[in-house]
């Protein structure tokens, strides 16, 4: 077995697939599920609960997608991303959004350097693998908007130059959903860029006593070096990882459900406006990292159910009817999904 302290141990070469669809994985879907017992292992002795939350974060990682963190104040959405950079040995940096953030503060800006006599290039935090921006909406839309490029295109234009990010670049965004003074929503084009909106919730009690004793026996989250999370992934594997996700298959009555509910979503008469083509290709790349990172090498109805919540209900905007009965997006699309038939 593997220890999780040291990067994994490449699989052996896996034996030619039989002609059935439940035939074993490839090396590259073995190594993918390698990753996420590793990496998961690891992020563990610093975050206690939050399972679900943390599978799906590293679902965006692997399927180079970006992800929006939902939650009130304190319930670990920074340990949760600065672990999983730690686990995966990608570099780490953090923004905090505040009302008087500029542009140049997450891209960077030309300064005059006396000794040369000449304007030298600082590159902004943006030039990382894996992103944190805290309370993303309390920035106002131009300082929001300059995150868009870099999103969608993993590039960003500065200076008159178009310069490439770190092919692992990931955003995770975090946001107060209770809070209103002072914030400025996240505008419907830049919400369709995160793959995931993920709900943090509170811990369960048993989860609030681990909290608890965790801490009372010298737990610092602000060091996870002393925690003993380390690094159990190379990039080199994340990105071996993300291959694998080409050698996982899918059915084409599985992939019409993706777009069925996808479609579905637009047709609701409770749905004012539904997810775009960008959702279904979402939802297509996060089955099958999901499939992948499970281990399997095919994707299920049941994998695109699962993600249908997190893929499509920060997309959604409800009719003034729905509104008015105190509907969430969440509660209609489940509705949604109930519609559609699965496939067998």
């Amino acid at each position: 077995m593997t220890p999780t302290g040291g990067p994994i141990a490449p699989p052996p070469p896996a034996a030619p697939p039989a002609p059935s669809s439940l035939s074993a994985p490839s090396a590259a879907v073995a190594l993918a599920n390698q990753v996420r017992e590793a990496s998961l292992a690891e992020v563990r002795k610093a975050v206690v609960g939050q399972d679900e939350a943390l599978e799906l974060m590293l679902v965006g990682l692997i399927a180079g997608g970006h992800v929006l963190l939902e939650g009130v104040p304190g319930v670990a959405k920074t340990l949760m991303a600065k672990a999983l950079a730690r686990s995966v040995s990608a570099e780490f940096k953090r923004i905090q959004f505040t009302p008087d953030l500029m542009p140049a503060d997450i891209l960077g800006t030309s300064i005059f350097d006396l000794k040369t006599q000449s304007f030298v290039l600082v590159r902004g935090p943006i030039f990382t693998d894996l992103l944190l921006t805290d309370e993303i909406n309390r920035a106002p839309a131009k300082t929001q908007s300059a995150l868009l490029e870099a999103m969608q295109e993993r590039s960003v234009s500065l200076e008159g130059k178009h310069i490439q990010l770190s092919p692992l670049f990931t955003v995770f965004a975090t946001q107060n959903p209770v809070e209103s003074e002072g914030t400025y929503p996240l505008p419907e084009a830049q919400l369709d860029r995160f793959l995931f909106k993920i709900d943090v919730g509170y811990p369960s009690d048993d989860e609030e006593e681990a909290i608890l004793s965790s801490v009372n026996k010298g737990f610092d989250s602000g060091d996870l070096q002393s925690a003993g999370v380390a690094a159990a992934v190379t990039q080199d594997q994340v990105k071996q990882a993300r291959a694998g996700m080409s050698e996982v298959r899918i059915e084409p009555a599985v992939l019409s459900y993706v777009r069925k509910l996808v479609a579905a979503t637009r047709k609701s008469p409770r749905i004012r406006l539904g997810a775009g083509p960008r959702a279904a290709v979402h939802l297509l790349l996060a089955s099958k990292a999901l499939a992948a990172l499970r281990g399997r090498g095919f994707v299920t109805p049941d994998d695109v159910r699962y993600l249908a919540g997190p893929v499509l209900k920060h997309r959604l905007l409800l009719s003034p009817d729905a509104e008015l009965d105190g509907a969430t997006p969440a509660e209609v699309l489940r509705e949604v999904v109930a519609s559609v038939e699965v496939p067998r």
